[in-house]
């Protein structure tokens, strides 16, 4: 379970943003800004529309203020509501936020069927491929060798590394890179 031991106002120079149901996005010049900066969200429609993972990140670190149905949300208000939508947010969250903190950019990797893509460290979305896909499990769940294999071989298709995050019941997060060698 994420926990937070105190709740924070995200700052007045924050960027505002909205959660409507199953998106979070803002259309403030900050939000772009943020964008051009560091990648956070995708930029489409005149807006700037965040995973959840990112979402929660940039609101834990009070860059972010997200209102929905005209009420501010707290960090853990907002977990409870993603979890509607994504049971398995919380496991997903601390692959992100360890990644992110790490210095690489993870964005959604739903077209490669993998949770994210993860990029070099110094390498934006854009002007290179990702390194990585990456799948964040819990220590306590199993993995038959079909996924296993299944996930191995999305990754060589795409010409990605595999990456299996294992967040442990202290939420740290340990890395298990795979990838196919000719004997």
């Amino acid at each position: 379970m994420v926990k937070k031991t105190k709740e924070k106002t995200p700052k007045k120079s924050a960027i505002k943003a909205v959660f409507s149901g199953e998106i979070v996005y803002s259309n403030k010049k900050e939000a772009f800004s943020l964008y051009e900066q560091s990648r956070f969200g995708e930029a489409k429609e005149g807006k700037i529309f965040y995973s959840f993972a990112e979402a929660l990140y940039l609101l834990e670190r009070e860059k972010i203020e997200i209102t929905s149905k005209k009420k501010k949300l707290s960090f853990q208000r907002l977990i409870e509501e993603l979890k509607k939508e994504d049971p398995k947010i919380e496991t997903k969250y601390r692959v992100f936020k360890d990644l992110r903190d790490k210095g690489y950019i993870v964005k959604t990797a739903l077209k490669f069927g993998a949770e994210f893509r993860v990029y070099d460290k110094g390498i934006k979305p854009g002007e290179d491929h990702a390194k990585w896909i990456i799948y964040p499990v819990k220590e306590s769940e199993t993995l038959t060798w079909h996924d296993f294999s299944a996930k191995n071989r999305v990754a060589h298709s795409t010409k990605k590394n595999l990456l299996i995050g294992i967040v442990d019941e202290e939420s740290d997060v340990t890395y298990y890179e795979v990838s196919w060698t000719k004997p």
